[in-house]
């Protein structure tokens, strides 16, 4: 019984704040920000354990495997945009790729983190269903991985906007990679909110940094943490 309520007060709590956003275009309004809160406090507030509420949710989860399938339809969709800008594109994920990478590798280091989590941050920079992926292959938890880019999905989305605010990023191009390498489904939601060929660009951009992140996370992430 509790997991069709588990699973209905998720579906119905995503679809308000989902029509709450639209509305208000309030960044802390987000679907990302408000549902993870509202179901922490009531699990907290009720007593009842993460297992019980996953035991009813748990197909959600395991929906985003086969998700991935769809990050095809784009691709096909726009391959004459990707060709047209495959260098810049190529050339800017792999490196924001590596810097993620290594950078989430250095700040465990640097915090002392266990290696589990750390292999589980590792695939932050790219969308829930390449990262969890990748976080398996490479002995973390897809769980936690799955928190870890959810934070920096949201994170990305705020503070994106304000780069490109600040800094004279002008191009479609850039800014759609930016949002896109940034905050991978979340930026790519705010693409679209500033115009679809940003939005485009970052769908595009998140997909191929998921393809990049999958080769070289299993190469790179042993390489750092022997060091």
């Amino acid at each position: 019984m509790f997991a069709v309520i588990s699973f209905i007060s998720t579906v119905l709590l995503y679809g308000g704040a989902k029509l709450l956003y639209r509305r208000t275009k309030y960044i802390f309004l987000s679907p990302l920000v408000i549902c993870p809160i509202v179901l922490i406090s009531l699990l907290l507030s009720s007593h009842v354990p993460y297992d019980t509420y996953n035991n009813g949710t748990r197909w959600i989860t395991d929906m985003l495997q086969p998700a991935t399938v769809a990050f095809a339809v784009p691709l096909y969709k726009y391959h004459k945009l990707l060709k047209k800008h495959a260098l810049e594109i190529m050339i800017g994920v792999s490196g924001g790729s590596v810097i993620a990478i290594l950078s989430s590798i250095f700040y465990g280091k640097w915090l002392h983190v266990a290696p589990a989590m750390i292999d589980s941050l590792a695939p932050r920079s790219v969308t829930t269903p390449f990262a969890m992926n990748v976080s398996q292959n490479i002995g973390g938890l897809p769980v936690m991985t799955a928190v870890f880019v959810i934070l920096t999905g949201v994170t990305g989305m705020i503070v994106g906007p304000l780069i490109l605010r600040w800094l004279p990023i002008k191009q479609k191009i850039s800014q759609g990679m930016l949002l896109g390498m940034g905050a991978h489904g979340a930026g790519a939601s705010k693409a679209y909110e500033i115009g679809p060929t940003e939005g485009v660009i970052a769908s595009l951009t998140m997909i191929v940094a998921g393809l990049v992140t999958i080769v070289l996370a299993p190469v790179l992430v042993p390489i750092v943490m022997s060091v």
